[in-house]
């Protein structure tokens, strides 16, 4: 549209956001990529409508490009999408791209995810984040740190074991973990007055800690299967696709699984898309070192155990081998294929596993 004086008006307001832990910069483009306004906003309910209001007082909202839409811009993107806008997900600009720009701060980065979202590239639908995956991934978090300490809390008990007074050491040292944890816990050490009472009152700390632990595992663990059977009951019934693997490849999908185009962008995001590597009469694929790493770890443990059970994993494996295809090479195939069969209970495409 364009007003008697012959200056097009705004009809369409793009905007870029660069995101951080307490400032979001945002930058708002017309339809013919003209630079309206710059906005600097706090990171809070009151900041998210300031955002809204400034955009929408500048012309209709096209689309919202955000930077780190799982991360700092997270809450900024569940209000924009509860609002009905339309949020994609901006890879931050690479090095060349801010060459080109002049330089680096967080008006020239929000220019440029804004420019990425009128030119229609290096961007995908921002994850809802509103549903029982993210729960999941939630508590994973949460898992996986409990996890991480129960085995430091582990190794400690064993450490204090191993430099504890002989006798005390002869008669733990040939315990397995859960009965050296059940020992220990029980020690009454008392004021500690002798190298041995401050060994007991260690390791009676340390095997405390291990079962806490161990009962914040196993109740993270009961919600997390819940969440997983709501999330992807189909999936959970496919053989091989426990509560961990199935967790890890619905945290890669998302709550909202349908804004993967194919089962070709679900296994690049899950780094089991084939890498070309071929030169001359070569012809071969490469190791993926993309995607989500959690998703592609869980589904090796799929393969290798399908290898070890599954008839018709073990012949595929022994035709390829014929044909010289190396074990790690065939481990890829077989990745690939099972993160088929997962994106085919999130889109309705199931593929027999």
């Amino acid at each position: 549209m364009v007003d008697k004086a012959g200056v097009a008006e705004v009809d369409e307001v793009l905007v870029g956001i660069d995101t951080h832990v307490d400032v979001h910069v945002a930058v708002a483009l017309d339809q013919f990529g003209r630079k309206l306004d710059v906005l600097s906003i706090t990171t809070t309910g009151h900041g998210h409508r300031r955002l809204l209001e400034w955009v929408r007082a500048l012309g209709t909202p096209h689309r919202f490009g955000v930077e780190g839409t799982g991360a700092y811009g997270a809450g900024l993107t569940r209000y924009l999408r509860r609002q009905g806008m339309d949020v994609v997900e901006v890879i931050r600009p690479t090095r060349q791209t801010r060459r080109r720009a002049g330089g680096k701060n967080d008006a020239i980065d929000a220019e440029a995810a804004a420019r990425a979202v009128q030119a229609g590239t290096v961007m995908g639908q921002a994850k809802s984040q509103d549903g029982p995956v993210e729960m999941i991934r939630t508590l994973r978090l949460a898992r996986r740190s409990a996890m991480k300490a129960r085995t430091q809390a582990a190794n400690q008990l064993h450490a204090v074991v191993v430099t504890a007074p002989q006798e005390l050491r002869d008669r733990l040292r040939g315990l397995s973990l859960a009965n050296l944890v059940a020992t220990a816990a029980r020690f009454r050490p008392g004021n500690v007055t002798t190298l041995e009472g401050a060994a007991k009152l260690a390791l009676k700390s340390l095997a405390a800690r291990y079962q806490q632990l161990a009962q914040e595992i196993s109740a993270l663990d009961q919600q997390i299967d819940r969440l997983a059977h709501q999330a992807a009951p189909d999936l959970m019934q496919i053989k091989g696709f426990g509560v961990d693997t199935a967790a890890a490849l619905l945290v890669a999908a998302g709550d909202n699984p349908k804004r993967l185009r194919s089962e070709a962008s679900f296994a690049h995001m899950c780094g089991v898309a084939p890498m070309p590597a071929s030169s001359g009469k070569t012809n071969r694929n490469r190791l993926n070192r993309g995607g989500s790493r959690e998703a592609n770890r869980a589904l090796y443990m799929l393969a290798i155990n399908r290898l070890s059970y599954d008839p018709r994993a073990r012949a595929y494996a022994a035709r390829r081998t014929a044909e010289g295809k190396t074990r790690a090479e065939i481990v890829r195939c077989l990745k690939r294929y099972l993160a088929t069969c997962g994106f085919g209970t999130f889109s309705g495409r199931s593929r027999r596993a």
